[in-house]
């Protein structure tokens, strides 16, 4: 019997090799492969003591070579393969042990050239998986380390079944699609939508179900040479907690994205993927306490996020409320000490903070496809503001209202939310029309309405939610206009003396 071991991850490498000897394995390598193995005290021969060819072109080519590919291509049931193969010369391969250059570790590193990423493109490794794979009912095609005991087992057992080899091939294949996925993506230009896509994900956890108990679910991980390092739900640490669960990743999706898109200290309280509390401050623990008074009652069982590392003042006012998950850069010692006296909180720390530039595509399935767009990452500082009404708003009109307009685009649509000193006092979420979902941000607001600032998603088709807005005492009112009845939309907020302002860009979130 004969292998063929060459890998890039060298995890369990010796222990797996001195198996395969015990059980009289022929072992045949190449480059800082075989070298591992020799020190690991393994006997091993040269790949080119298989080809009788020496590698060329720096290493470049050496197991392209009839010798190798018709060893691990011939069939074994077909005896005009075999007496091929003995014509030449050529023995047959059973076993091969490859995974490929670190392509995404790579190239995602500081100062990286195009000639650096060409250089870390494997080829004979995908060549020799994939035909491997091509023959599994007589190759052993295995690429990841953890499967090496299981290998070693059937082989000592006498007989390896199909199915068994038919799962290392499926592996196999998926390594090599995964490997392909990330230096197509890092060949593309950035901007481009191409003809054809793939995308590499990597399983992170299995959830113990989706949405709902009948729903089985896992969470995976993009592998992408642009979007690998970005700080959230994918890079978090969890230092304390439960398990998480499908929806708790929904969630603390939805609330790391709304406290990031702030540069202040920020802090959103998130429920059902909408946030129930949200304000900027100058503190931390004062953007806490004005995003909990937003909503205490919803914002029990949420998610609270932060885009600034917690500390112990902060994670004093947090400790009270029953949360699910608190979201964060990272967390100081004293601040750890306080939240873990609560024993199910989940404590998640993603390591940093993401940038817009970083985000990649924003997927969404439909049956039978995909939706691929941009994130939605615009903010006010590219929008040409246009005062629409008799009033302008005033200084902290306008900064609320911009405060506002932010935060409109983390609300599901219809959206509308009720801004008043850089936090949410009120919110409308997902409602069919708009001015149910007006009606249902000053039913939470309250008394807090009244000078406060309205920020809608979308434009306003008729007058009626600014009638009721001004009814609640709003102030000024932000949208992007473009309605046909804007000059009865504009004449409403004139005959209460609101301050409106378009901005030219909606923020729809369905």
């Amino acid at each position: 019997m004969k292998a063929i071991l060459s890998v890039s991850n060298k995890a369990g490498l010796a222990e797996f090799a001195q198996g395969l000897a015990r059980l009289r394995v022929d072992i045949y390598s190449t480059g800082g492969t075989k070298r591992s193995l020799t020190e690991a005290g393994v006997a091993v021969h040269s790949i080119s003591d298989l080809t009788g060819f020496p590698e060329i072109l720096d290493g470049r080519v050496k197991s392209l070579h009839p010798a190798v590919h018709g060893g691990l291509l011939a069939r074994r049931d077909k005896p005009a393969h075999m007496d091929e193969l003995a014509k030449q010369g050529i023995g047959p391969i059973d076993l091969v042990a490859v995974n490929l250059y670190p392509f995404v570790e790579t190239v995602i590193r500081a100062g990286v050239t195009l000639d650096d990423a060409l250089e870390n493109i494997d080829i004979g490794g995908p060549t020799m998986i994939r035909a491997a794979a091509k023959n599994l009912p007589a190759v052993l095609v295995v690429v990841e380390p953890s499967d090496y005991a299981t290998v070693l087992e059937r082989l000592a057992a006498g007989e390896v079944p199909l199915e068994f080899r038919q799962r290392l091939a499926q592996k196999a294949f998926q390594h090599v699609a995964i490997y392909d996925t990330a230096i197509a993506e890092y060949l593309r230009p950035a901007e481009d939508l191409p003809a054809e896509m793939t995308l590499a994900m990597v399983k992170k956890a299995d959830m113990r179900y989706g949405e709902n108990p009948h729903q089985r679910a896992a969470f995976y991980v993009e592998r992408s040479v642009r979007t690998g390092r970005v700080p959230g739900l994918a890079t978090a640490a969890q230092l304390h907690g439960k398990e998480l669960s499908y929806n708790n990743i929904m969630d603390a999706d939805a609330a790391w994205a709304a406290a990031t898109d702030f540069v202040e200290p920020t802090i959103a309280i998130i429920k059902h993927t909408n946030p129930c509390g949200l304000a900027s401050d100058t503190s931390l623990v004062d953007a806490y306490r004005r995003a909990f008074a937003g909503d205490p009652v919803s914002a029990f069982g949420g998610i609270v996020a932060s885009n600034r590392p917690i500390d112990a003042a902060t994670a004093e006012e947090i400790r009270p409320t029953f949360y699910e998950i608190v979201i964060a850069p990272s967390f100081d010692e004293a601040a750890l000490a306080i939240l873990k006296r609560k024993r199910d909180l989940r404590i998640l720390a993603t390591g940093g903070l993401p940038e817009a530039r970083d985000l990649g595509w924003d997927v969404r399935r439909v049956r039978g496809g995909y939706l691929v767009q941009d994130f939605d990452v615009a903010g006010d500082e590219g929008i040409q503001l246009k005062t629409v009404t008799k009033r302008e708003p005033t200084p902290a009109e306008l900064d609320d209202l911009l405060f506002g307009w932010r935060a409109a685009k983390h609300v599901k649509s219809n959206s509308i939310v009720l801004a008043k000193a850089r936090a949410i006092v009120g919110m409308g979420a997902g409602q069919p029309n708009r001015v149910t979902s007006v009606h249902l941000a000053l039913r939470r607001a309250e008394e807090r309405s009244r000078g406060s600032v309205l920020a809608s998603d979308a434009f306003f088709p008729f007058p009626d939610g600014v009638e009721m807005a001004a009814g609640g005492g709003v102030t000024a009112v932000i949208q992007p206009g473009g309605s046909i009845r804007d000059e009865e939309v504009v004449a409403e907020a004139d005959k209460h003396n609101i301050a409106m302002v378009f901005t030219g860009v909606r923020h729809f979130r369905h």
